[in-house]
């Protein structure tokens, strides 16, 4: 079941890099805050690397403006691979959440098999705004509902 505005953003532990692998539990990382989390199929994949992250490093002062404390992308991929992307695409100051094997995108129900296109299980592209905790967005989808531009709009 998908995750819907009003639900509770579910606290799972992913993986993330912090001078090394670490840790990270969603839950620690939105308390208290107003967060952005998005997320996409895959680090690397051109429609992700060209425009949704990128859009996001372009928006950043953007959100934070309208009183984003914390914004994340979400990728079924290792920390690793995370951190290279995020290196590689100048966006350090958003927070990546390697969802190794995809508990997170399950838990919010973004979960989709993208094996025909080998890419095995991943994540759908979509974004979500969290308030204390609450999913106060939720838009799954293309970039008209999960890009940058949206996110500003809904806040």
């Amino acid at each position: 079941m998908t995750v819907k505005v009003g639900d509770a953003l579910p606290d799972v532990t992913v993986k993330t890099w912090e001078d090394g692998v670490a840790d990270l539990s969603i839950g620690a990382l939105t308390e208290g805050k107003t967060a952005v989390i998005f997320g996409l199929p895959g680090a690397f994949t051109p429609t992700c690397s060209i425009r949704h992250l990128p859009g996001f490093v372009d928006h950043a002062e953007a959100l934070m403006a309208k009183g984003v404390d914390v914004i994340a992308v979400h990728s079924v991929n290792d920390p690793h691979v995370m951190n290279a992307w995020n290196k590689q695409q100048g966006s350090e100051h958003i927070h990546t959440i390697a969802d190794w094997n995809a508990e997170f995108a399950k838990a919010l129900g973004v979960d989709a098999d993208m094996s025909r296109t080998g890419l095995g299980i991943r994540a759908k592209r979509y974004a979500l705004i969290v308030k204390n905790g609450e999913i106060t967005y939720f838009g799954e989808g293309d970039l008209e509902v999960s890009g940058a531009e949206a996110i500003l709009a809904a806040l």
